[in-house]
């Protein structure tokens, strides 16, 4: 364990402390609504609505019911179906899945709430030459070097904020002080630690994985507001002017109401919404060890290896 992680991990642990009482029952800071504990975002909902609910904003609950059998089904990692590379091609058993089992308490059809039919907005001109300009750097260097890869194999950082639902380690942890908001997630072992007191954002030219974030109280809500992200980050095709308004709220003990609204005009056509009910969860959080654990950047680099060696020795350039 790294002593950054150590640090992280002792200063989280040490504002857990602080922010409970004798009895040891979290309390507000200051007043504030207490957002406190460790929530899981795990669902099967998907975030876009799918082509066969097209028109469909809710599930009833029978339909909920068949759908969760159906998704429970068709995503059981020990199926094999006949299928000699199964176990290349899905990866994983059951096992090691986490997905959540259930559609979102509020039984909508998709994350997205805006627009109504629960589809990401077109990309604009500009984002759609910017992702084929990735792809098409994939295509010519796929594996040159380590930075060929993405933020998530190389173990920097999982796609994101904002938080959607991944395949596991779907947990955050939210810790409160009087000036400081911090979100841990299971998932990269990522802490954002967010001010609270009134401050400019970052000057344009500084640019960081989970952009820079500042938050206010609206009510009994926590409003985030993040920009300053890197041209790396590419949340569904959004850019680094991409600005992200994030919304916690309290709406029962065991329900955290998360939305989030991506603005990027030049990325997206419009700006959209989602809403996932964020569900209490026993934890604890466990230390994701990426790269202890991390045999992709070396099998990835050393199979291209392998590739050009191979290519070189038949006359012709490697795919």
């Amino acid at each position: 364990m790294g002593r950054q992680f150590r640090a992280l991990v002792a200063a989280i642990a040490f504002l857990s402390l602080a922010a409970m009482s004798t009895d040891g029952q979290t309390r507000p800071v200051d007043n504030q609504p207490d957002l406190q504990g460790i929530w899981t975002n795990g669902t099967i909902t998907p975030l876009e609505r799918p082509r066969e609910l097209e028109g469909k904003a809710f599930f009833t609950p029978d339909e909920a019911a068949e759908y969760e059998k159906q998704m429970r089904e068709r995503n059981n990692g020990d199926r094999r179906d006949g299928n000699a590379e199964a176990d290349l091609a899905i990866g994983y058993n059951d096992f090691w899945w986490d997905r959540g089992t259930k559609v979102v308490s509020t039984r909508r059809t998709s994350l997205i709430m805006d627009p109504p039919d629960g589809r990401m907005p077109p990309l604009t001109a500009e984002a759609q030459k910017r992702a084929a300009a990735r792809a098409e750097a994939r295509r010519l260097h796929p594996a040159d070097g380590p930075e060929d890869l993405s933020l998530t194999d190389r173990c920097i950082a999982r796609p994101g904020p904002p938080m959607v639902p991944a395949g596991y380690n779907n947990n955050h942890q939210i810790v409160q002080t009087a000036e400081y908001v911090i979100i841990f997630s299971e998932m990269m072992h990522d802490a954002r630690i967010i001010p609270l007191s009134v401050r400019p954002h970052l000057p344009q030219n500084v640019r960081q994985w989970f952009g820079d974030s500042r938050g206010r109280w609206e009510g009994n809500t926590l409003v985030v507001e993040t920009t300053n992200f890197t041209d790396k980050t590419n949340f569904r095709g959004s850019g680094q002017n991409l600005r992200l308004i994030e919304r916690f709220t309290r709406v029962d003990p065991d329900t955290l109401l998360y939305q989030f609204t991506v603005d990027d005009p030049q990325s997206f056509q419009r700006p959209w919404s989602a809403e996932i009910p964020m569900k209490r969860a026993k934890g604890p959080i466990f230390e994701y060890a990426c790269h202890e654990g991390n045999y992709s950047i070396v099998n990835t680099l050393s199979a291209a290896r392998a590739e050009e060696k191979a290519a070189a020795a038949n006359g012709r350039q490697a795919p």
